[in-house]
């Protein structure tokens, strides 16, 4: 038996979800509650081979590292998390090669912050010393100053 009514269902701000405001029947307080639909599970594909289910709370929590202590919302991340997810479901069938997973990320963090974007490439590609830092962040000083010597 339910112990709740629907008052008002949409699509939430994401759009990959539907956002419904719901009220108990006992206590009469209202909540909220997103419905997700449920995807074909895709496979990431790791580096040693082994196959584990794309999952889109890694995917967050890797850019809420990347992003801390930056002046962005969590609704921008959360919008990068959705764009990356609608990415890799409209683009692989089964599996996605956890490098091509990577980049998608990083082109996504590109747009969004660039500080973020280079926090999360140096624990991506794993720099060694800062002339890996001066080579990833020579497009963007390229296209917007010049570089320092």
């Amino acid at each position: 038996m339910d112990n709740d009514r629907v008052i008002d269902s949409r699509a939430s701000q994401d759009g990959y979800a539907i956002r419904r405001r719901r009220e108990c029947f006992k206590c009469k307080r209202r909540y909220t509650t997103y419905e997700r639909i449920e995807e074909s599970a895709i496979k990431v594909v790791k580096k040693d081979g082994s196959r584990a289910p794309f999952s889109r709370e890694k995917i967050k929590s890797g850019l809420e590292r990347a992003c801390w202590k930056r002046p962005i919302a969590d609704r921008d991340i959360d919008r990068t998390v959705a764009a990356i997810e609608n990415d890799v479901y409209s683009s692989f069938d089964a599996e996605i090669d956890s490098r091509r997973l990577g980049e998608l990320v990083m082109d996504h963090l590109r747009d969004l912050d660039e500080v973020a974007f280079v926090r999360f490439a140096s624990v991506y590609r794993q720099f060694a010393d800062a002339g890996d830092f001066v080579n990833e962040l020579r497009p963007f000083l390229s296209s917007t100053k010049q570089m320092p010597r």
